[in-house]
């Protein structure tokens, strides 16, 4: 083998290196749980037209009759929910209401949010969660 058809190998084995790496980074915060500290604060009408909880932690979650995933988090959210009776469950269509959607910021479904009593944003997660990742995430607005 030449030593041309060698730098061409080589070359190739980079760029697909390189390929997976970036694609690797790209996906790795799929379905896993963000602090909330870089969305803004929610106003009165804002919580009231999600219809957010003011009792207790809500979990908020968007889908759509497309969406085959969004079947996924509502079989989790529904059982956290029956395990914790005080957090309440808010299912938006975001067909039907897209500005809810444009509100937080929604690019991707499913996309499920928590919000405390006061209405402040906490977690969002991107993709379907997993029970144990919503349980912790709720564990500290119930104490």
């Amino acid at each position: 083998m030449s030593s041309s058809w060698i730098v061409v190998v080589a070359v190739l084995i980079a760029a697909f290196g390189v390929a997976f790496v970036v694609g690797r980074l790209m996906t790795l915060r799929s379905g896993l749980l963000k602090g909330a500290a870089e969305w803004p604060a929610l106003d009165d009408s804002d919580i009231s037209a999600l219809g957010l909880s003011t009792s207790g932690p809500t979990v908020l979650h968007f889908s759509a009759d497309w969406c085959g995933p969004c079947a996924g988090v509502r079989r989790v959210v529904d059982q956290v929910c029956a395990d914790l009776p005080e957090v309440a469950h808010v299912e938006i269509d975001m067909d039907a209401k897209p500005e809810a959607a444009r509100m937080l910021s929604v690019l991707s479904l499913p996309t499920t949010f928590i919000f405390d009593a006061d209405g402040r944003q906490r977690y969002r997660a991107s993709g379907v969660p997993t029970a144990a990742d919503l349980r912790s995430a709720l564990q500290p607005l119930l104490a």
